[in-house]
């Protein structure tokens, strides 16, 4: 979400002449929100973070935090500033069911991933890794907003293990193709990448584990 319809109100307010509409300063509002969910994100974790804890730490009504970023999901995204919205891209993979899942899964992941519009924005959130603070809200960003919801729609067993292995092989695909530049998995075609990876994501969703 954003402010247009608040500041559309703060307008009409200041046009009638009366004292309503957002106080001074509210362009900076929503700018200040963030700033308090990317700290506490970071340094509570998703879980330990509230959207009234994100409201005080702002210095404004809860409410507020909802009217411009909407739920804690929508909140938690805004603070990872990713270019694409996971749930939505990633809604193909649970819809396909079990059978597959792995393939499009890594398919999807890897559309995200090889379009440049994307990549600067992305990196610079692995790059992340290098502080404290940007791994716990990455690892929360990548577990708790990408990997975790598809896990449930797929009605595995085990969802949290298995979603960790899937992600401990998509991480380093991410980290190797993208990051670091090795190869051959950096000029590896697409197809080649689902070919190889495939087959042992469906094993990490689908198969008996350990």
């Amino acid at each position: 979400m954003n402010g247009a319809g608040v500041g559309a109100s703060a307008s009409a307010g200041a046009g009638a002449g009366a004292r309503r509409g957002r106080r001074p300063g509210a362009p900076d509002t929503r700018a200040a929100i963030l700033g308090a969910a990317r700290e506490l994100f970071a340094s509570s974790g998703y879980g330990g973070t509230s959207i009234r804890a994100v409201a005080a730490a702002a210095g404004v009504d809860a409410a507020l935090v909802h009217h411009y970023f909407g739920t804690k999901d929508d909140l938690f995204l805004a603070a990872l500033q990713l270019p694409i919205d996971p749930r939505a891209a990633l809604v193909p993979v649970a819809e396909g069911g079990l059978g597959g899942a792995g393939e499009r899964l890594l398919r999807v992941f890897l559309g995200v991933w090889d379009d440049e519009q994307n990549q600067q924005s992305l990196l610079a959130l692995v790059r992340g890794l290098a502080e404290p603070s940007g791994q716990r809200l990455l690892r929360d960003g990548v577990l708790q907003m990408v990997f975790a919801p598809v896990g449930r729609a797929l009605g595995i067993d085990e969802p949290d293990r298995r979603m960790a292995l899937v992600a401990s092989q998509m991480v380093g695909v991410v980290i190797l193709r993208y990051l670091l530049r090795a190869e051959p998995l950096a000029s590896m075609a697409p197809d080649d990448l689902v070919a190889v990876y495939g087959p042992t994501l469906q094993r990490y969703l689908a198969e008996p584990l350990p």
